[in-house]
């Protein structure tokens, strides 16, 4: 049971974190696999995060992904970009983890929450940077980026050290997710609303 809970654990952890620093999630896993760290071995699917090629690729990435997090704008321009890429990447790290031990059928069902997770944690952090993103200075996207690259190790190393407890406060987040996310909507369809006022020409009634 307890092997079971910490297979769940890892794969839904590896879908949460997915959806908010990909690349380092990838690189954190390959050295993980690599080093063994936390007792973790590398599922057939995912040995080849840690083949050096892949390792150096994932690592220039991270950096990459790290830089343009932290500049306002580009930042919202990425996450858009990577909203093909972070949620089937997220349902994929979910079944390969769960894939390896339970089958095919496990695998798919891991891969369709996994997915929904990473769609969850992603349009949060999209939705939220875009409304930070609203303010001028650069500081808040600075404490954003460096604040969500904090919440993923921790995540990550809960989930391998205190599987219950990450799967615990994993279902808070869900919660919160729920709770949040309409109100994204709401703020970021007002914003478009601003900005297409802005933007539209100033139309004057024809007198006569």
């Amino acid at each position: 049971m307890d092997h079971q809970l910490a297979t769940v654990a890892i794969a839904l952890a590896l879908a949460w974190a997915s959806g908010i620093r990909l690349y380092a999630l990838l690189f954190l896993v390959g050295l993980a696999g690599q080093f063994q760290w936390f007792g973790w071995q590398s599922p057939q699917n995912l040995e080849i995060l840690s083949h050096p090629v892949v390792l150096g690729a994932n690592g220039l990435l991270l950096l990459v992904e790290s830089f343009a997090d932290k500049i306002p704008g580009l930042d919202s321009i990425w996450d858009a970009a990577h909203t093909f890429i972070r949620i089937p990447a997220g349902a994929l790290l979910a079944a390969s983890v769960i894939g390896a031990e339970d089958g095919a059928a496990w695998a798919l069902a891991a891969g369709l929450i996994g997915g929904t997770i990473t769609a969850g944690t992603h349009f949060t952090k999209a939705g939220g940077r875009l409304a930070i993103n609203t303010s001028p200075e650069p500081v808040s996207n600075w404490l954003a980026s460096f604040s969500e690259e904090t919440v993923v190790l921790s995540g990550l190393w809960l989930a391998f050290q205190h599987p219950a407890l990450f799967l615990l406060l994993l279902a808070s987040f869900i919660l919160l997710i729920l709770w949040l996310i309409p109100k994204l909507c709401r703020f970021l369809r007002a914003m478009l609303g601003c900005i297409a006022d802005r933007v539209a020409p100033n139309r004057s009634v024809p007198a006569g």
